[in-house]
């Protein structure tokens, strides 16, 4: 006898309070399972259960294998969902919560491959930049920009953005370049409408220390391509991620505003409800994106 059928056998006797609704739990004979416990109490040198003809009970000793066991029993069985689970063809819908400027740029375009290496699986992207309750709102997974909130949610960083405060050579041109981030204020700012902080920039000075930029611009949007749009036509200096702005400097279409200060560096992550393994799905989208994004980095956009 297996030392992992004499422990499920102990464990589901104490579970179910007797040797007669343990065996019909186990879909085994009676004896069956008196032989597993009688063969571990022989083995552990111990008595495990307390028998009379009215119930069974584990006894002091018995309680604490107990615990230890059913720990055991309870790994066994998720190592067995794991291996069942891999090994499963993704299938099924996938919610994803996506940031609306990375869902739009970076995501819709190459959603297509994914679907057609993965056939079985419906995809409805929902676009926000609310941060979404993934378990109350049967979200599977979300994509998220910068710093994670502290929960429970699992999280696989796929790749990283750069930000910076970027203007087109003719905005420059007519309002001249600001040299640090006190000068920001004389200039016209292009502020996303849709952030908790409204119109204000958290910027690093070069010393490190964390600086808060409020100012006036002729664009407040909701939509950050319009913004770098904005800023190419010249109407002010937009703050925005290296996946929006990054072709367009590589045109000359924009420029950085203030080279010297340091490069903000966000995280991009995959995050997920807990647990011991994703789900097929989610694991392949995961995978999906982690390889099609191994080449960028925060400026290689």
């Amino acid at each position: 006898m297996d030392r992992l059928s004499e422990m499920e056998a102990f464990a589901t006797v104490v579970d179910q309070g007797g040797f007669t609704d343990a065996a019909r739990k186990l879909g085994i004979s009676k004896s069956a399972v008196s032989k597993h416990v009688s063969a571990l109490e022989a083995r552990l040198g111990a008595r495990l259960l307390n028998r009379t003809t009215r119930r069974v009970s584990p006894t002091e000793i018995g309680l604490a294998y107990y615990d230890r066991a059913r720990r055991v029993l309870n790994d066994a069985g998720e190592a067995d969902a794991l291996v069942s689970s891999m090994q499963s063809a993704p299938s099924g819908l996938l919610r994803v919560s996506v940031a609306t400027d990375f869902g739009v740029s970076m995501l819709s375009p190459i959603i297509g491959d994914f679907l057609q290496d993965f056939p079985d699986i419906t995809l409805n992207m929902v676009l926000s930049n609310r941060y979404v309750e993934l378990i109350s709102e049967g979200f599977d997974m979300a994509i998220r920009i910068g710093e994670l909130e502290d929960s429970s949610l699992r999280a696989r960083r796929i790749t990283e953005t750069a930000q910076r405060m970027i203007a087109s050579p003719s905005y420059f041109q007519r309002h001249g370049r600001p040299l640090r981030i006190d000068d920001l204020t004389e200039h016209k700012l292009l502020h996303y409408s849709n952030q908790p902080a409204g119109s204000v920039w958290r910027i690093t000075a070069p010393s490190g220390e964390k600086r808060q930029v409020r100012g006036s611009g002729m664009v407040m949007v909701n939509d950050g391509q319009s913004l770098l749009n904005a800023a190419i036509a010249g109407l002010g200096i937009a703050y925005l991620p290296s996946f929006l702005y990054g072709a367009a400097m590589r045109a000359g279409q924009v420029e950085d505003a203030i080279p010297d200060l340091p490069r903000e560096v966000l995280g991009i992550y995959a995050v997920y409800p807990p647990g011991r393994f994703p789900q097929p799905k989610v694991r392949a989208f995961i995978d999906f994106l982690a390889d099609r994004f191994a080449g960028k980095g925060a400026d290689n956009w």
